[in-house]
């Protein structure tokens, strides 16, 4: 993603307890599948990125942060020009940071001590640049996760349903024939949805278009044409669904993510 560090420096094991970079893309990337030895966390200042690991994807808005513990394995895509930072966590210091990949509403505090560390250099940290570090690691224990993810079943055959359903958001089938496409009961369907995501097969539909949702808006696509991209010919019903899950309607979203 254009960071101003060496991947062999953000793979090692050894070095100092934390690593920053700043990241500038102008134009949308994609990173595929791969893991550091450290924990890292990845900030949007402005656009948005996607993140995927085996068991769901997390958008990242502007603001927002994510969190990816040491040794697992991820993809990253842009949506959009990009500026954000990393933050690589050696893997000694993550013990009681989140043991799970998930997203965090950046601070103020965090953003202005990230930007103090992307200019360190070197792998020894003097006293005050030792204190900058800790208020990062503290920043990223206590700052509230937000519920930016899609998570993934993990039984074959709803995987395989999931799967489908995010290659075409358009698919209006209904529970009961995705249960005979896949060849599941529509009773074990509907129970081990939520038993494996968290949310019934209706919301995690209505999350999955709202998730893409939000990388075409980082993409600058009309809010008209995302509702129908993503299955809506109702604007006002996308429009009402967006601001149950976020809080505010798609443009004042993003408004306020370009802060």
């Amino acid at each position: 993603m254009n960071a101003l560090i060496s991947p062999e420096r953000a793979m090692s094991a050894s070095g100092p307890m934390i690593i920053a970079a700043k990241q500038k893309e102008g134009i949308p990337r994609q990173v595929g599948f791969h893991a550091h030895a450290r924990g890292q966390l990845l900030g949007a200042s402005t656009g948005l990125l996607t993140l995927g690991t085996a068991k769901g994807q997390w958008v990242v808005p502007a603001i927002h942060a994510v969190w990816i513990p040491p040794h697992h394995q991820h993809a990253l895509r842009s949506h959009g020009p990009y500026f954000g930072w990393s933050v690589y966590v050696a893997e000694s210091e993550c013990a009681d940071l989140p043991a799970s990949p998930c997203t965090l509403r950046s601070s103020a505090l965090l953003r202005e001590a990230v930007n103090r560390a992307a200019v360190w250099s070197g792998d020894d940290l003097n006293a005050a640049q030792d204190r900058i570090a800790r208020v990062i690691l503290d920043e990223i224990r206590s700052l509230p996760q937000e519920n930016l993810g899609l998570p993934l079943p993990m039984d074959p055959r709803l995987l395989r349903i999931a799967q489908t359903f995010a290659d075409n958001l358009l698919d209006e089938r209904k529970a009961g024939e995705w249960a005979d496409w896949a060849g599941i009961p529509v009773r074990t369907l509907t129970r081990k949805f939520v038993i494996e995501t968290g949310f019934t097969f209706t919301e995690w539909r209505q999350r999955a278009r709202l998730m893409r949702a939000l990388e075409l808006l980082a993409s600058g696509v009309p809010v008209t044409t995302i509702a129908l991209d993503v299955g809506y010919t109702n604007i006002s019903a996308f429009i009402a669904m967006f601001r149950r899950v976020f809080g505010v309607t798609p443009t004042r979203y993003m408004g306020s993510s370009a802060v």
